[in-house]
C-alpha cells in the first residue's frame, strides 16, 4: 500500500462493523418513552474554519429523498429536483402514495421499536390503514424491513456527500470532517427515520435482510475513508493513530448516538459541537501557541 509519511493511507475494506450497535436490544430512548423526530426538511449552515463563507445547504425531506432514490436504484423516471434542492413531487397515484405512506411508517415504527418489535398491525395503524393492506405491496414483513434498512444508509451516503460537494473548494481535510460529523449526525437524530432505523437494527436482522444495506455501508465508508486519508496526506492526523482504526472509531461513536439521545438530554447542536471537539482534538496534533 502507497505510504505516506508516517501513515501507511489504507485503501477499500469491509465497512459494516460499524453499523452493527444494535445487539443491545430495545433502546434506551424507547425505553426512556422519548420519540424521534418524524421526517423533516432541514437547513444546514455549514461554517467552514478559516473562512468567511457560509453555505447554506437545504435537505430533502427524508421520505421524498428515499423515493427519488428508488426511482434511480430502479431506472424509473425520478421526479425533478429544483435548484435549491426541494423535490417537487409531482402528484401520485393513490397506489404509489399508499405504498409510501407503509413505508414511512415502518422506517418510524422500526426506529422505535426495533426489528422484534415491528409489527405490522401498529405499522398500518401509523399508516393509517387495514394491516392485510400491506401485503399488496411487499410480499412479507421482511421484505418491507428490508426496504427500509437499505434506504436508510442509502439516504445517508446521499446527504452527506451532497453536504461535502458543498463545501468551499478550499476547506482543509479537517473542516471537511467536521462537517460530515454534523451532517451524519443532524441526518441520523433529527432528519430521517429510516437512517435511524438502519443503524439501530443493524445488529438484529438477519442477516439475509442486510444484504443491500451492508453493501451501501461500504460505498458510505468509503466517505469516511477518504476523509481520514486525506486528513493523514495534510499532516493534521496525530502520528500515533491507527487510520483504520481511527475511521471505525468516530464512525461508532456518532452511530451510537441514535441510541442515548433524545431532547431531554441536550439539543441536537449540543451533541453535534461535542462530537465535533472531540474528534478535533482526538484525531489531531496538538500545536503549541506561539509566546508572543
Amino acid at each position: 500500500m502507497p505510504a505516506q509519511g508516517k501513515y501507511v493511507i489504507y485503501k477499500r475494506v469491509k465497512f459494516a462493523s460499524a453499523f452493527t450497535l444494535g445487539d443491545a436490544g430495545a433502546s434506551n430512548r424507547a425505553r426512556c418513552g422519548a420519540q424521534p423526530v418524524g421526517p423533516k426538511a432541514l437547513r444546514h449552515v455549514i461554517r467552514g474554519k478559516g473562512t468567511a463563507q457560509l453555505t447554506r445547504l437545504t435537505a430533502l425531506q427524508a421520505h421524498a429523498r428515499y423515493h427519488l432514490l428508488m426511482a434511480r436504484a430502479r431506472d424509473i423516471s425520478a421526479p425533478p429536483v429544483s435548484p435549491v434542492g426541494e423535490v417537487e413531487v409531482e402528484v401520485d397515484s393513490k397506489s404509489a402514495l399508499t405504498r409510501r405512506r407503509i413505508l414511512d411508517a415502518a422506517a418510524h415504527v422500526l426506529s422505535v421499536k426495533g426489528y422484534g418489535g415491528l409489527r405490522l398491525t401498529d405499522v398500518a395503524a401509523e399508516a393509517d390503514l387495514q394491516a392485510p393492506a400491506i401485503y399488496y405491496y411487499f410480499p412479507s414483513r421482511e421484505d418491507l424491513i428490508e426496504e427500509v434498512m437499505w434506504a436508510g444508509i442509502a439516504d445517508m451516503n446521499v446527504h452527506v456527500a451532497e453536504i461535502l460537494d458543498a463545501l468551499p473548494a478550499k476547506a482543509s481535510a479537517l473542516d471537511r470532517l467536521l462537517a460530515a460529523v454534523e451532517a451524519h449526525l443532524r441526518h441520523a437524530l433529527e432528519i430521517s427515520d429510516y437512517t435511524t432505523a438502519s443503524i439501530r437494527n443493524a445488529g438484529q436482522v438477519p442477516q439475509a435482510i442486510r444484504q443491500r444495506q451492508i453493501l451501501e455501508e461500504e460505498r458510505y465508508g468509503e466517505i469516511w475513508r477518504k476523509l481520514v486519508n486525506d486528513l493523514a496526506r495534510s499532516g493534521t492526523l496525530r502520528a500515533d493513530l491507527d487510520l483504520y482504526i481511527a475511521q471505525m472509531l468516530v464512525l461508532g461513536a456518532l452511530n451510537w448516538t441514535v441510541e442515548w439521545w433524545d431532547s431531554r438530554r441536550g439539543s441536537v447542536d449540543a451533541v453535534v459541537a461535542n462530537a465535533q471537539t472531540l474528534v478535533r482534538h482526538g484525531l489531531t496534533e496538538v500545536r503549541p501557541t506561539r509566546r508572543k
